[in-house]
């Protein structure tokens, strides 16, 4: 079984920073597309970042050139690295796997950016 485990989340003001880091068990992140999702009240869960098992990622326009997602493969452990950010991030954060059509959630992780 794949289990995910969330962490980094909190509150920030705009303009400032956090990184969110996903851990898994039973898998390996390289081998597999894998990605953050955000769930503002109201609204649908929607795709914030991706990376494809070689590496490449890919950004929804709201936080391209803000966000950044990464692994480190020794680590097991994908990480969203935010900037600069805004109101409108404020949402609960889920990692999310992609494994033959399965998707596989962490806990979700609440990020408030408020003044």
């Amino acid at each position: 079984q794949v289990q995910l485990v969330e962490s980094g989340g909190g509150l920030v003001q705009p303009g400032g920073s956090l990184r969110l880091s996903c851990t898994a068990s039973g898998r390996i992140f390289s081998m597999y597309r894998s990605g953050w999702y955000r769930q503002a009240p109201g609204k649908q869960r929607e795709l914030v970042a991706s990376i494809e098992a070689i590496g490449i990622a890919n950004y929804a326009d709201s936080v391209s050139g803000r966000f950044t997602i990464f692994r480190e493969n020794a680590k097991n452990t994908m990480y969203l690295q935010m900037n600069s950010l805004k109101f409108e991030d404020t949402a609960v954060y889920y990692c999310n796997l992609r494994i033959s059509g399965t998707d596989y959630w962490g806990q979700g992780t609440q990020v408030t950016v408020s003044s």
